[in-house]
């Protein structure tokens, strides 16, 4: 099974203030992502981190690594910083962009939002964050509209930010994020 999600920025206290999120501190964050990770990701299970996944020390980041479930794979944000060899081994791999095959359906993922991404005339999906909740991603959402209108094809693009309503901080197969965009 394929999971998505991202800018988790464990151990990012400013993060819960920016985005309103539903946490006392970065450290019950931390918990519950975790714990909401571990309930549906088993471990032979793939997760695509589309960015921004940590604002802690390295060590710290190495624990969280460990405590989570599944094959895990960085498409690296702005915050990433993957220089460590012990954090890099941590995963399956880490890339800038991926695309990737998710049951027949083609998907591009990039931490940032790519209105012309590759092939979106063709029906494939793009997955982002980085933009949060915020006015960036109104705009992005008002692109995608024009977009559509404009060409009248599909703009298969999802904001996979965990802090989404239908995100909820948990990772999410392509099939939850469709169902809930509907």
């Amino acid at each position: 099974m394929n999971y998505y999600i991202s800018d988790l920025h464990f151990g990012h206290k400013n993060v819960i203030k920016f985005d309103d999120r539903p946490f006392e501190s970065a450290e019950e964050m931390d918990t519950k992502i975790i714990e909401n990770w571990n309930n549906v990701v088993k471990k032979n299970d793939n997760v695509y981190v589309v960015g921004d996944m940590f604002w802690c020390k390295m060590d710290r980041a190495i624990e969280i690594l460990e405590e989570l479930n599944g094959n895990k794979f960085l498409i690296k944000g702005n915050h990433d910083r993957c220089h460590d060899g012990r954090f890099l081994k941590k995963f399956v791999k880490v890339s800038e962009y991926m695309e990737i095959d998710d049951n027949g359906r083609k998907v591009v993922l990039c931490h940032y939002p790519i209105p012309y991404f590759k092939n979106h005339y063709y029906g494939w999906y793009h997955l982002y964050g980085h933009v949060h909740n915020t006015k960036e991603y109104s705009l992005v959402l008002k692109a995608q509209q024009d977009l559509i209108d404009g060409m009248g094809l599909p703009c298969n693009m999802y904001n996979v930010g965990c802090m989404m309503l239908y995100m909820n901080y948990t990772p999410r197969t392509l099939d939850e994020i469709l169902v809930s965009n509907k």
